[in-house]
């Protein structure tokens, strides 16, 4: 059983890389992918808390990117991490979520919210790595220590979703870029947990321009009904159905957005989507 969407606090988990390895062994899981958003800084961490514990470690990564005037997220698995083109688009990606931060920021004190990023960073407890990536939940996190919001959940509900009032966009590259990318540092590419788009057309357009290698079917957030119309849609397409838990550790004492382990994929998709990261036609 591999967890192929995992997230450390190298972006926006609550866990140590290392820590999320030595989980996925408590939980009987044969191996787990890193996919940090735009960022691989805690792929070296894992790899070798794999190789010292027995558990297999996938380097990946989660993009970010628009399409549609929605955020989409392209999942790439196999990559080579080291790439130095790919690492320079990620500085790029993560200089673009930083800026959507303090825009966040931003609006959040025009409503009336006493609030910094500074603050937010503070309460991370360390430094943060220049290839470490800041995001909504720990923003989120700021609100509810200042006792704005209830829980992590409130946070998003009123203030950080999609169409509420302390969001910000920042234009992003295209889903079709990040596929591009993806493939260009030798990775296999996948569309992320389509169910939360609420917009299947454009998941197929997202689809038909960028031929991605697989479309993530099983995840935290999908119920029967979403699983059942993706593998329909990865049937139609000829792509890998992919899963995993999109973990992201233990908030205010919620789990985010399921355990680890709480969806998985098995050894068999794995290999298919090692295949795919190792074909010129990926």
């Amino acid at each position: 059983m591999y967890d192929l969407h995992t997230h450390s606090r190298a972006s926006d988990g609550m866990n140590t890389p290392e820590e999320n390895v030595i989980l996925a062994k408590e939980n009987g899981l044969t191996g787990l992918a890193v996919t940090d958003h735009d960022t691989v800084a805690g792929i070296a961490l894992a790899l070798a808390e794999g190789e010292r514990i027995g558990v297999d470690v996938i380097p990946g990564v989660e993009i970010s990117t628009q399409a549609g005037g929605k955020d989409i997220h392209v999942l790439g698995y196999f990559l080579n991490y080291k790439d130095p083109v790919l690492l320079e688009r990620l500085s790029g990606l993560r200089a673009t979520r930083d800026a959507r931060n303090e825009q966040i920021i931003s609006n959040l004190q025009g409503l009336g919210l006493s609030i910094t990023l500074q603050e937010v960073i503070d309460g991370l407890g360390r430094i943060l790595r220049p290839d470490e990536s800041l995001g909504r939940p720990h923003i989120a996190d700021a609100l509810v220590r200042k006792g704005y919001v209830r829980d992590m959940r409130d946070a998003f509900d009123r203030y950080l979703a999609e169409g509420k009032p302390g969001y910000a966009a920042q234009p992003r590259i295209s889903p079709q870029q990040a596929i591009e990318w993806i493939r260009e540092a030798g990775g296999a590419p996948v569309i992320a947990h389509p169910g939360l788009y609420g917009d299947d057309e454009l998941v197929r357009t997202i689809i038909e321009a960028g031929r991605p290698a697989g479309i993530e079917v099983y995840h935290s957030d999908h119920g029967p009904a979403e699983e059942h119309r993706y593998l329909t849609i990865a049937s139609e397409y000829h792509l890998i159905p992919t899963g995993g838990s999109d973990y992201h550790g233990v908030r205010q004492g919620v789990v985010f957005h399921g355990d680890l382990g709480s969806r998985f994929v098995t050894g068999e998709t794995v290999e298919r989507l090692r295949q795919a990261a190792q074909s010129p036609n990926n």
